[in-house]
């Protein structure tokens, strides 16, 4: 049953920026594309759909997805291989599939509308369902970190993941809940969060969103495969190869972002999570990307109409060079991990 105050779901799942995605990738003359987020197979067909003699390797690390795929594979004219495992391993998954070199690598990073939108998963709080979010079934789930965790992990991941400014408050509601049952399902944590969360009315935003985005990157750790997946790419692209990566919130674009400027030989903005991408006296790195978009590029007013989960969407690619593969980057690393920093910041 849906949730009150919840906005219905189900709505078939649209990809996000595709036209733009495909312009930036520039397929005419490429041979192999690497679909690392494979989804539902929408920049996938686009591919497939722009190039007759272009190949596609797509990724997943959710079962589903890969079974769901199974027609599209068979549609394909045998262009199309379908591979299990996370993206942040897509440059010896592909070693492994025999092709040590790519041409094209498309990214869409966070979690898919449908996984949102099957209660059973455990994603939303629009249905209730198991407390659980991992995306490819294995692992720690969300019930696990919120039943198990101290109120100080929590708070951190709520607070640095869910970018959730009332975040001690929040765990500090789950401390006293779980002392009187385990929190079991995305409802219970749901109706937790509203208790202490306000969102500004007619916002449309639910007060368990930024909670349970924090949660989920925890679980799927999600900004680390993010940032082993750009330096696989990297390490995988012929020279005059594209990268393409479409995020969804600050996190994932600040980690394209610092990437892409620190590769292609651009000043690094200094951040509370990464003073600098290259310490003073350091010498800069071969640049092994240039810019293919300048700056971000965002939906049109057409497209978020037509499609809300477009509204926060951004597109930043860039091109191979054919200077060697550096080292990878510490500082950007560290941006997909919990900084170690003081508890008395602006939590409250």
């Amino acid at each position: 049953m849906r949730r009150p105050g919840v906005p219905p779901t189900g709505a078939p799942h649209i990809p996000v920026l595709l036209d733009e995605v495909v312009t930036a990738l520039d397929l005419g003359g490429a041979r192999l594309a690497i679909d690392g987020t494979f989804g539902a197979g929408g920049y996938t067909r686009a591919m497939l759909a722009a190039d007759r003699d272009i190949r596609v390797l797509a990724i997943d690390r959710d079962p589903d997805a890969i079974s769901a795929g199974a027609r599209l594979v068979a549609e394909s004219d045998n262009r199309l291989r379908l591979v299990a495992g996370c993206f942040g391993d897509l440059d010896a998954l592909a070693t492994e599939a025999g092709e040590p070199q790519v041409n094209r690598v498309v990214l869409d990073i966070g979690v898919s509308s449908m996984q949102i939108d099957q209660a059973e998963r455990g994603f939303s709080f629009r249905h209730d369902g198991p407390l659980d979010m991992r995306m490819g079934g294995g692992g720690i789930s969300a019930a696990d970190i919120v039943n198990e965790a101290d109120e100080a992990a929590l708070a951190d991941i709520v607070f640095h993941y869910g970018e959730e400014r009332r975040s001690r408050a929040v765990a500090r509601s789950i401390i006293e809940a779980r002392r009187r049952g385990p929190i079991e399902t995305t409802g219970q944590l749901a109706d937790l969060v509203a208790g202490v969360v306000r969102t500004e009315p007619g916002s449309g935003i639910h007060p368990a969103t930024r909670t349970f985005q924090g949660l989920r990157i925890a679980v799927n750790d999600e900004l680390g495969e993010l940032v082993r997946a750009l330096h696989a790419a990297e390490r995988i692209l012929q020279p005059g190869g594209r990268l393409a990566v479409v995020t969804f919130h600050s996190l994932e674009d600040r980690i394209v972002k610092q990437f892409f400027a620190a590769r292609s030989g651009r000043a690094v903005q200094s951040s509370r999570h990464m003073p600098t991408a290259l310490p003073g006296g350091e010498p800069a790195p071969a640049k092994s990307f240039r810019p293919v978009t300048k700056g971000p590029v965002l939906p049109s007013a057409a497209e978020a109409a037509r499609n809300p989960r477009a509204r926060s969407a951004k597109l930043r690619a860039a091109e191979r060079t054919d200077s060697p593969v550096p080292e990878p980057l510490g500082a950007i690393e560290a941006l997909a991990r919990l900084p170690d920093a003081p508890r008395g910041g602006p939590r409250r």
